[in-house]
């Protein structure tokens, strides 16, 4: 069943950014994508919900995927997506960090048509992942200690997350020397939150 807060991102965006509401904002840009991948995931039998702003869609009250979209795509992103065969080597992951989370990156709508079923295949896998209880295997970070706040946000927020590990190496240290450089907790949570917008945007925390 289609849920009416999708077609206000939609038609606004998903806020996140300075650019929510406006022509620029980078949904506008790839309407016709996000329609005929929520048309298909839909159909796959999920839940629809707005969870961080975006799609997020839901079997049983677990978290399955989300559809969103970037400055140069559009995509169905896995929670568990490294946890998918992929037999056909169609999965990217969004960071050299990222442990779990694994995408479709699309730009053309005839393309999404031409796979339709090579993609509800990948939903229904992944409904399948969940019902069985799987679990990723998660990894120690190495080199960086993240500060706990913005570990927090990237735990609670996947759309954040898959920004942020889509970043440079080089731009992810800078937001966490420089959210970690704050003593207090509170300022540590709010550099955190001054940081998402500009992660959204591919920058690094000093960038403009």
């Amino acid at each position: 069943m289609m849920n009416p807060e999708i077609d206000n991102y939609l038609a606004e965006g998903c806020g996140r950014c300075p650019l929510g509401g406006t022509p620029e904002c980078k949904v506008h840009k790839w309407t016709a994508q996000l329609e005929q991948l929520r048309r298909i995931v839909l159909d796959c039998g999920l839940t629809e919900e707005r969870k961080w702003g975006v799609p997020c869609y839901t079997f049983q009250g677990k978290n399955i995927l989300i559809v969103s979209a970037f400055k140069d795509f559009c995509s169905v992103n896995f929670f568990k997506g490294v946890l998918l065969a992929d037999e056909q080597n169609l999965l990217v992951s969004p960071g050299p960090n990222s442990q779990s989370a694994r995408y479709f990156p699309f730009t053309e709508t005839k393309t999404i048509l031409e796979l339709e079923d090579t993609i509800r295949s990948y939903v229904f896998e992944a409904i399948e992942v969940e019902k069985a209880g799987l679990q990723v295997s998660f990894k120690a970070k190495e080199n960086l200690e993240y500060p706990e706040e913005l570990s927090a946000k990237l735990e609670e927020d996947p759309v954040f997350k898959e920004a942020f590990e889509a970043l440079t190496p080089g731009r992810q240290r800078s937001y966490v020397l420089h959210i970690a450089a704050a003593k207090q907790p509170a300022t540590r949570v709010s550099r955190v939150e001054k940081s998402i917008s500009k992660v959204m945007e591919g920058k690094g925390w000093n960038e403009y």
